[in-house]
């Protein structure tokens, strides 16, 4: 026998199963983050891994925007949640820092955008709460899962999102419009999209809107808000979701007197995994 045969006879390599070589590929996804050297969206980032929106309050601001969370479930789908002054989510994963473990971030004093950063370690306070939210982000894994095609990776897009006519549940001076995101499908896959997506009420669930964009106050359909540009193939529908983004609406409204958040499409991986939030 060669050296070569009996060192593959000897060798014993340790099994790790389907969920825990994902949550190994999320944990090294967060560690890049936090080493500085990833600081672009998260899209495509640890597949099957649960991604979060992320909303950053003063104490004094917590038990109303908690509530709006309770109010509006589809937009703002609460999975986790901080004590005041602690920046860590354990029941998220294993050493989440919210200080470093996003992409980038954006700062809010009185409603108005005054920083975006990669970091907010300079901006922390003993009276800060952090909100964790299911993204769409997660669902998109389902789709592709179930082979139905995603026009945006198709044509180079990033998740397209949308003000609209559709108010929220207001809680304390927390208000104001949904934001939604699009994706477009055939007539039948929009079916099955719907289908699929109800599953997963912890990251947005099924759509809130399908057809006519007019018809939720969105004036051009292929001029976002946010993601750049859209495009939407002909003989496709477009198919609207509850989006993440809305919570930054709500703080444009209620303009408390500091805030920070995720910059749109750069996200939190946590060590969820999507089958997990799935209903039954």
């Amino acid at each position: 026998m060669t050296d070569v045969a009996r060192a593959f006879e000897t060798e014993t390599t340790p099994y790790r199963s389907p969920k825990e070589i994902a949550i190994a590929g999320a944990r090294a996804a967060r560690a890049e983050i936090r080493a500085g050297r990833h600081r672009d969206v998260t899209s495509g980032m640890a597949p099957a891994i649960v991604q979060a929106n992320l909303a950053i309050l003063p104490a004094e601001y917590a038990s109303d925007f908690l509530r709006f969370c309770q109010l509006n479930p589809k937009p703002c789908p609460l999975i986790g949640m901080t004590e005041p002054g602690d920046p860590m989510l354990p029941m998220l994963g294993e050493d989440i820092d919210l200080r470093t473990d996003l992409p980038a971030y954006r700062v809010f004093k009185d409603g108005v955008e005054t920083d975006d950063v990669t970091e907010i370690g300079d901006y922390w306070r003993d009276d800060l709460v952090g909100f964790a939210m299911g993204c769409s982000l997660s669902f998109e894994a389902a789709l592709m899962d179930a082979g139905l095609p995603l026009r945006r990776y198709e044509y180079g897009m990033k998740v397209c999102a949308y003000r609209t006519a559709i108010e929220t549940a207001p809680a304390g001076p927390f208000h104001g419009g949904m934001v939604v995101s699009m994706r477009s499908f055939t007539p039948q896959d929009a079916i099955r999209a719907i289908q699929i997506t109800s599953r997963f009420p912890d990251v947005h669930g099924a759509p809130v809107h399908f057809g006519d964009p007019e018809a939720i106050g969105i004036e051009d359909v292929l001029k976002p808000e946010y993601g750049g540009w859209a495009t939407i193939p002909e003989g496709d529908v477009p198919v609207f979701w509850a989006c993440g983004i809305t919570p930054q609406v709500a703080v444009e409204y209620a303009k408390p007197s500091f805030c920070i958040t995720h910059k749109p499409g750069h996200m939190l991986i946590t060590d969820r995994l999507n089958a997990e939030l799935a209903a039954l």
